[in-house]
């Protein structure tokens, strides 16, 4: 058995994020052959990630707020808490707070063979994108 430290609560980059976003590690490989990373991500109002990818695919759990999940044909869902979203392997999306309301969620996802696919991080996404208004 082993009591995990406790990392402090960091601020996400301005590359991969747009707003105020802080993430607190939970879990993370010990092991080589370990692969599971879980973090609590808290999300300001409107704030969002860029698009991005994950080599095996990854869970979200909303613990508090409205999520907003956005796909590349243009759909946005609503998640609220005690909602999981799955998202396959190397799917492209994003995911934020809605606009008038704080959002946090449990993310979790499994390292890819080569750590640098695990998270493959793209444009940001556009004002039209996060409200779900086509651009087609």
């Amino acid at each position: 058995m082993n009591i995990e430290p406790t990392a402090p609560t960091a601020k996400n980059p301005p590359e991969q994020f747009h707003g105020d976003v802080w993430l607190d590690r939970i879990a993370a490989p010990h092991e080589a052959d370990q692969r599971m990373s879980v973090a609590l991500v808290r999300f300001a109002p409107g704030a969002r990630t860029a698009w991005h990818s994950h080599a095996r695919g990854q869970y979200l759990r909303v613990t508090s707020g409205v999520a907003l999940v956005g796909g590349r044909d243009g759909t946005v869902v609503q998640l609220h808490p005690g909602q999981t979203l799955y998202t396959p392997p190397g799917e492209d999306h994003w995911h934020g707070a809605a606009a008038d309301c704080f959002m946090e969620h449990l993310a979790m996802l499994e390292a890819g063979d080569d750590p640098a696919t695990t998270t493959v991080w793209k444009e940001h996404v556009t004002d039209e994108e996060y409200r779900g208004e086509s651009l087609a």
